[in-house]
């Protein structure tokens, strides 16, 4: 395959496995060369964001990015055959490290194979993973496992190192991506450039970023904005769609009966900002929402095998970060069997018309940001210099947020 940016700089293996961990990468690989003088070179598994940095992707990130038993089991031929090409590229171009970005049912199978590689006299290579798996919700054993075929731990939240260390794994806070960025909530901008007028009522889609989860979400959403909109007749939609799954959102919304706006790419900071209210996929896009101040409403569904699992395997009371944070449920949570249309519309409702519903929630997302760092260093550039603390990477500047 072949390797990104200059011809003499140490190698970095990274995987990312789906959007989130894409842009992840991305500000990594910026991060990196930034620090590094342009002097580490890439090599590789990601999407469009470590694309436009210099990455020529293994194979297309989309084959990783699945999730949910009976959502990868029809899938985990191919999955197999993708650890082996991965475990395979590694051992032959010996990077210094490898960096697994999140995507845990394939970054741990490859970092297990080279670790037992190894063992056999194979190449030492170390292992970083960049997003720890949330054992202090489910699955708590992971953190043990996890300290056997991981060097090294890159970590979002700053109560997660305590999980690991205590089974001698080091791990570094970095800062969530959503709390350091750098983007631009202009939603004054947003509405300008479609029209939407200041007072004018808008409600933010945002669907999810996997096949499965925008299948199994399209339809619900589409009834519920069809509810609301028999009771506010000129609400406006946008929604926030991710690029791997822009075709299918793009071809469902063409036939609903409300004109829907496409926010793709950087406009969706725009466009959450320009949004009464919101109706979100549980996940990531959360805190973005939180940054732009707009409040919302989460919701999730899954494969009813899945969601069986998830009923005995999760052990926490809230799922969106914000809640987590502050131990109540400021945002209204309609998860699995209470995902429909009925209640989505009622919660969404009270948002979309009481201004003091959403002055509270705003008080309190901004309360979960402070806790969580809001103003601290840039989590790339703080994920850049463990990296490069690592692999014994020479003259790492302390500069730059």
């Amino acid at each position: 395959m072949n390797v990104a940016a200059g011809e003499q700089g140490p190698l970095l293996f990274l995987i990312a496995g789906e959007p989130s961990g894409d842009a992840l990468g991305a500000d990594l690989m910026a991060a990196l060369t930034e620090l590094s003088g342009n002097k580490i070179r890439f090599a590789g598994i990601g999407g469009a964001g470590m694309a436009r940095q210099g990455l020529q992707s293994l194979f297309p990130m989309t084959d990783l990015s699945v999730m949910g038993v009976a959502e990868v089991l029809p899938r985990l031929p191919n999955l197999m055959r993708r650890i082996a090409e991965t475990v395979d590229a590694i051992v032959k171009l010996r990077p210094a490290a490898i960096v697994t970005i999140d995507a845990p049912g394939f970054c741990f199978r490859v970092a297990a194979r080279l670790k037992k590689a190894a063992r056999r006299g194979g190449p030492k290579i170390p292992v970083i993973h960049y997003v720890a798996p949330q054992v202090w919700a489910w699955r708590r054993g992971r953190a043990r496992k996890l300290a056997h075929i991981v060097d090294h731990l890159l970590v979002l939240l700053p109560f997660e190192p305590r999980y690991f260390e205590k089974y001698g794994l080091a791990t570094t806070y970095v800062g969530h991506p959503a709390i350091g960025g750098e983007a631009s909530f202009d939603g004054g901008a947003f509405r300008t450039k479609h029209g939407i007028g200041e007072g004018e009522t808008v409600l933010c889609l945002l669907p999810g970023s996997r096949q499965s989860e925008v299948s199994r979400l399209l339809p619900i959403y589409r009834e519920t904005v069809e509810r609301l909109a028999a009771t506010l007749p000129k609400l406006r939609c946008v929604a926030v769609v991710a690029d791997v799954v822009a075709d299918e959102i793009g071809a469902a919304l063409r036939t609903w009966p409300v004109p829907v706006i496409q926010a793709r790419g950087n406009e969706r900071f725009g466009a959450m900002a320009a949004c009464t209210a919101a109706l979100a996929a549980s996940g990531t896009v959360t805190l973005e929402l939180a940054k732009a101040g707009t409040p919302m409403v989460v919701a999730y569904r899954m494969n009813p095998f899945s969601a069986w699992l998830a009923r005995r395997l999760v052990h926490v009371q809230y799922v969106t970060l914000v809640n987590l944070v502050l131990g109540r449920g400021a945002i209204p949570e309609l998860l699995l069997e209470d995902c429909y249309p009925e209640a989505l519309a009622s919660a969404l409702l009270l948002l979309l018309r009481d201004a003091t519903a959403r002055d509270c929630q705003r008080m309190a997302m901004k309360e979960a940001l402070r806790r969580l760092g809001e103003g601290g260093p840039r989590p790339g550039l703080q994920a850049a210099r463990a990296i490069l603390k690592v692999i014994g990477f020479p003259g790492t500047s302390d500069q730059g947020r």
